[in-house]
């Protein structure tokens, strides 16, 4: 697939950026249906839409232990990115401020006491197929620690982002879209308020664009298709990462929130249980995660906090990660740099 095959089936009203729910088979949207609340004028910056506030059901009893319970949550309205930031983007904004990113820098041994001494380099983690039967219970079978690997060599150092520009950008840490989000501007969203985003106004459902995976066989998002971890078809078309719009937009015109990169949000990782109100009839109003100490995995000698990362990636796969939906979402150490993680941002009136 080229990038002259992608898909910019933008919805937005001209006037306002504005979008309401779509058919995921067309994106046209309703712009009364989630716009009508939408601040006077354009978006504060180029590529962003409107996304109304409102109560909407979070999480997800059916899926994974993480994701439950599900619960009523409340966030106020916000502009969002329509495309995660890509490697143009991110070029930008390290060539206007000399950025150097976590995984180009070498970790300091003082914050990592039992770690070797050859593990200590610029370096981030890159997802190799193994080449052989593995137990899917052992993610060490197919992440490495790759020495050079980095958001202008994604796959390595023999590796470069030419022809990659409109991709999302990925080895970012936690950081890193701190540093780009205060450039730009903006700022990274709750969990919330990117689950919100994400569902598109489809209250309830399984994915982005409804409850079948393909519809009419039509790939809605670029995930695995094959054997995981050894063989994916590409019957989506893409391999690794895709371009900002190789798929349809979600209700809100807004361009794979789930599948391709997972995404950073801004909250310290906890249970839902933890966060979720005492009586199912209650909503909790604009949540913002946990703390930074609970986020801590009890048992790690380094105590690295944890944020939240929504969305699944193109290494979800049916028959292994089945995270390719708004309700999903991880732990991620905010020292730690992947092939399959980015980011976008949104601005709060």
């Amino acid at each position: 697939m080229s990038d002259t095959d992608a898909i910019d089936a933008s919805s937005a009203d001209p006037a306002t950026g504005a979008t309401g729910p779509a058919d995921p088979a067309t994106g046209a949207a309703d712009p009364a249906a989630a716009g009508d609340t939408a601040p006077l004028g354009p978006p504060p910056a180029p590529g962003m839409t409107w996304v109304a506030g409102g109560t909407f059901r979070m999480g997800s009893d059916d899926h994974y232990p993480e994701e439950a319970p599900a619960h009523r949550v409340t966030v106020g309205g916000f502009w969002i990115d329509r495309c995660a930031v890509t490697n143009d983007e991110f070029a930008r904004f390290v060539g206007e401020t000399g950025h150097v990113t976590l995984a180009e820098r070498a970790p300091d041994a003082a914050d990592y006491p039992d770690a070797r001494p050859d593990l200590l380099v610029a370096a981030s983690s890159v997802f190799r197929k193994p080449g052989r039967p593995v137990s899917l219970d052992d993610a060490y079978a197919w992440w490495a620690w790759v020495p050079g690997a980095d958001w202008r060599h994604p796959r390595g150092p023999q590796s470069s982002i030419r022809r990659l520009g409109d991709h999302p950008v990925v080895h970012v840490g936690w950081d890193d879209v701190v540093a780009y989000a205060a450039w730009a501007g903006k700022e990274i969203p709750t969990e919330a308020e990117w689950e919100r985003a994400a569902r598109g106004g489809l209250e309830g459902a399984e994915f982005a664009w409804g409850d079948e995976l393909t519809p009419g066989g039509r790939h809605m998002a670029n995930v695995w298709q094959g054997n995981f971890p050894n063989h994916n078809t590409q019957a989506d078309g893409w391999e690794y990462t895709a371009p900002a719009k190789s798929y349809p937009p979600n209700g809100f015109g807004l361009f794979q929130m789930t599948g391709n990169t997972w995404e950073w949000t801004s909250d310290w990782y906890q249970d839902h249980a933890a966060g979720a109100p005492e009586h199912a009839c209650c909503a909790v109003d604009d949540p913002r995660g946990g703390t930074r100490e609970a986020s801590l995995v009890g048992d790690d000698p380094a105590a690295v906090p944890r944020k939240v990362m929504k969305g699944g990636s193109h290494l979800c796969a049916p028959s292994y990660c089945r995270r390719y939906r708004p309700a999903a979402r991880m732990a991620q150490a905010v020292d730690t740099s992947t092939s399959h993680l980015g980011f976008r941002c949104i601005i709060r009136p």
